[in-house]
């Protein structure tokens, strides 16, 4: 069984991860992400679902922005979910995120997700 880096990452978590390789306007290099997927999936998955931080706000409407005093600043890109191997990316948690937060990222999420509308 392979030991992970650190603590299972849990659903709420600021994570920094890399996101190399990439292609095209995907994000490079590491960079924080936020985690979507509960620990129980990612621990015995070894995968996780999360979302870049970027610190260029824009004011797109899937920006998500992060409370202050978190040890992460910037805005969650809620449009931008990602699949990664988080024990292989080298995750390491740096804080959890406030309950709200989270709360707005997974509704936006579901907005793209969520059942589609007859045409």
């Amino acid at each position: 069984m392979v030991t992970p880096p650190g603590p299972v990452p849990d659903r709420g978590d600021a994570v920094w991860i890399d996101f190399n390789p990439q292609t095209g306007r995907e994000q490079a290099g590491r960079w924080p992400a936020i985690v979507l997927s509960p620990a129980a999936y990612n621990g015995k998955v070894g995968l996780a679902l999360l979302c870049p931080v970027t610190s260029q706000v824009k004011g797109y409407p899937f920006e998500v922005a992060i409370p202050n005093g978190l040890g992460v600043a910037g805005v969650i890109l809620a449009d931008q979910v990602k699949s990664l191997d988080w024990r292989k990316r080298n995750a390491a948690v740096i804080t959890a995120l406030p309950r709200q937060t989270v709360s707005t990222v997974l509704h936006k999420v579901n907005l793209l997700l969520g059942p589609s509308r007859a045409v």
